[in-house]
């Protein structure tokens, strides 16, 4: 097991962040492997894991880009804003994050009934340690922190 994260993570080392499509993918296949074994998942476990958990990253992303989009670009120059502008977008912040909460809580309730409850909490654990070893790894590459 150990083997294979280190092979992960040299693989990892060799990622360009400029070529950001390509990029992501090859992050995606390397979450995808870490997981799955991470969650020792069966054939049948997988077949059924998958699609759950990849319909909610994509909600995931959506709501992301939302933020991204409408919220965080105008948060730059606070300074411009009205206090009636800043107020809309302090309730538009407060709404996704109430859309994530919701989609995170769904999204436990419908993988625990695919995987077990022991998994279940292994997927959130292993989700967290792929992307400190993620950005581990890439501020290493950066001559970071």
């Amino acid at each position: 097991m150990n083997k294979f994260i280190i092979i992960i993570f040299l693989f990892v080392t060799t990622l360009s962040f400029g070529q950001r499509n390509q990029d992501w993918e090859k992050i995606n296949t390397l979450k995808v492997a870490f997981i799955t074994e991470k969650l020792s998942l069966s054939t049948k476990e997988a077949q059924q894991f998958w699609p759950v958990y990849n319909e909610y990253q994509e909600k995931r992303n959506i709501l992301r880009k939302k933020s991204h989009n409408q919220i965080r670009g105008k948060m730059k120059d606070t300074d411009a804003l009205t206090e009636k502008e800043a107020e809309n977008l302090l309730a538009l912040h407060i709404q996704i994050e109430e859309e994530e909460e919701v989609l995170d809580a769904n999204f436990l309730k419908n993988v625990s009934k695919v995987i077990s409850a022991k998994k279940t909490l292994l997927l959130l654990r292993s989700e967290e340690e792929f992307k400190r070893q993620l950005m581990k790894q890439y501020r290493q590459n950066k001559g970071g922190r």
